[in-house]
């Protein structure tokens, strides 16, 4: 038998007064022109505070909390954000100590490097992958492997291995590497190979054992370095899809293991595109039941100049 339906009558639903509903959305929120010459902290404040607008703001408080309060600031990157030209605003803030350390995959050392020596980096891939060319400049390969090779004799990192190497070629351009300058200014810098990933493992002189010791005594570190995040650090996840936050989850989890109290911080996920790995092993899990996770969208070669020049402006204005 088909049940016959007739429109459901509304004379009885019941509403109440608009004024009395709570709102997400207030016109106080709202973003406003500045006029024009106006100064960058008016440029900030006229921002609406919404979504994005309202967590671009709590992170650039949690980085100057942390600063004030002698919590590490760690910022985790891709080698996208160096190809981006944003190795000077890294450096500015590693010099101002409100950047603490640093993490990179393997293919960061080698635009930093390249960087250093001659300037320049980022070859054309498709034109070299057709006549087996891609990744064989010889410098790079020969220099780097055997700074790791040296690293490895001597138990340093591999971020520490590279930067070394850097400053003791005297490269022409070593006051833009990241790595050069946090042996200079004795940041840690550590970074996570995944072999077979970057162009220097293709070389004759790699060496997987001292690639394998050094990395791993990065990893270490690292976690040393996550097992102080707790009660007020930041960690920022920038331009890495996959490698950086696994170790950064792996990090996590050893410390906790170990006993350190990592709770109450604060983590944040910078990129164009918003992956899986990111958001759930950088945002959401790590600060479950305690601290807070923020994602952030856009560019790098924008964001990040922002989000420094914010935390500088609120900091000289203390």
């Amino acid at each position: 038998m088909t049940k016959k339906y007739t429109p459901i009558d509304l004379s009885n639903v019941q509403t109440y007064p608009l004024q009395e509903r709570k709102n997400k959305v207030k016109i106080t929120d709202f973003a406003h022109i500045c006029k024009t010459g106006a100064s960058f902290k008016e440029f900030l404040r006229s921002l609406p505070r919404i979504l994005i607008g309202h967590d671009f703001r709590k992170v650039v408080e949690s980085i100057v909390r942390a600063h004030k309060c002698g919590r590490p600031v760690v910022f985790a990157i891709g080698a996208h954000v160096i190809k981006c030209g944003l190795s000077p605003i890294l450096i500015g803030l590693m010099e101002r100590k409100i950047i603490n350390a640093v993490a990179m995959n393997g293919a960061g050392p080698i635009h930093d490097f390249e960087i250093a020596l001659i300037g320049e980096t980022s070859e054309d891939v498709l034109e070299g992958l057709q006549s087996g060319t891609f990744g064989m400049a010889k410098e790079t390969g020969q220099l780097m492997n055997e700074a790791i090779r040296e690293g490895s004799q001597q138990n340093w990192g591999l971020g520490e291995a590279i930067g070394r190497k850097i400053i003791s070629l005297k490269a022409p351009f070593k006051n833009f590497s990241i790595l050069a300058n946090a042996v200079k200014l004795g940041v840690p810098a550590t970074v996570h190979v995944a072999i077979g990933t970057d162009i220097i493992h293709m070389h004759p002189t790699t060496d997987g054992k001292a690639i394998g010791a050094t990395t791993f005594t990065d990893f270490l570190t690292f976690t040393s370095i996550v097992a102080d995040l707790g009660h007020g650090g930041v960690f920022l996840n920038v331009g890495s899809a996959v490698i950086l936050p696994e170790v950064f989850l792996k990090a996590l989890n050893l410390a906790r293991n170990l006993g350190y109290e990592v709770v109450d911080f604060t983590t944040v996920n910078i990129d164009m595109y918003q992956h899986y790995r990111p958001l759930h092993n950088v945002v959401s899990r790590p600060t479950f039941n305690s601290g807070c996770g923020y994602s952030i969208t856009g560019h790098h070669e924008l964001v990040l100049p922002l989000l420094a020049q914010a935390v500088l402006e609120e900091l000289d204005s203390a």
